[in-house]
């Protein structure tokens, strides 16, 4: 279940027109997630249960741990069938050609909130390629995009407690969604899907509740997304890291502002 009731409410509620009662709110949920690799503890994300395969498999992609569906032998829940511990196995060739990432992370992801660092930039630097050029998206598209974002969401509403990640082809139609608790297993969960079910090829813009920082903007560029647009302005480091990726960032406010800070050329 992606959402429970709290019988403890420490908070103290101060209802003027209105009877408040602690035992009608909801509060989304957070688990911990153990994502392993060959048999190996790669990571222990918390976030929402739902999606886990396409939630694991976006981290791989984000992580460079994968480059495409085919480097994965297997991905599932563990034998015991736990839904808290997904499975991942490599073939070798792509274990071995990667074997410098699993060997220096251990519970600790390239790409997990709060982990920074100049020799880590410089790391996660090579695993990244430019955007292409030729995408273009008219103004008026990206604010129904954006009204897309809010209108699928279904947790926000109920907890006030979530974050969500929408993708979108190049003809502007809705590739994935994900809803979480945790704003980088949003975009890894809506990637994720994408990138399992091969349609990761046509992604061009991905649209955030949540501000954009540099993780996420190196989540969306292992995934080749050109535009990313969100509700709050970028981090400094997240601009850094998208002009130098050739990336648009975009912040939305409303239905009629929206403040491009890197990549203009792509909004028209």
């Amino acid at each position: 279940m992606g959402v429970g009731k709290n019988t403890e409410f420490y908070q103290v509620l101060r209802c003027k027109q209105q009877e408040c009662r602690k035992d009608s709110l909801e509060f989304i949920g957070e688990e911990p997630l153990l994502i392993r690799i060959d048999d190996k503890p790669y990571s222990v994300v918390m976030r929402t249960p739902g999606q886990e395969l396409f939630h694991a498999a976006g981290f791989c992609l984000g992580e460079g741990i994968a480059e495409s569906v085919n480097d994965f032998t297997t991905i599932g829940y563990c034998k015991d069938l736990d839904p808290n511990v997904i499975d991942v196995r490599l073939k070798p060739e792509r274990k071995e050609k990667i074997h410098d990432i699993l060997d220096r992370r251990s519970f600790i992801s390239q790409t997990s909130c709060g982990i920074c660092g100049k020799q880590m930039m410089e790391d996660l630097n090579l695993l990244l390629t430019p955007a292409e050029d030729g995408f273009k998206i008219e103004l008026d598209r990206v604010f129904k995009c954006t009204g897309e974002l809010s209108k699928n969401q279904k947790y926000y509403p109920r907890t006030r407690g979530s974050h969500a990640a929408m993708i979108f082809n190049n003809e502007m139609k809705i590739i994935s969604f994900a809803e979480d608790v945790g704003r980088h297993n949003a975009l890894d969960k809506a990637i994720g899907c994408a990138f399992m079910e091969k349609k990761l090829n046509a992604a061009r813009l991905v649209v955030l509740s949540s501000r954009i920082s540099y993780e996420l903007v190196q989540k969306a560029a292992r995934a080749h997304l050109q535009v990313m647009v969100s509700k709050s302005r970028p981090t400094a480091l997240a601009v850094e890291m998208g002009k130098s990726l050739n990336m648009t960032l975009a912040c939305a406010f409303g239905n009629s502002e929206l403040i491009v800070v890197c990549g203009e050329e792509r909004i028209i």
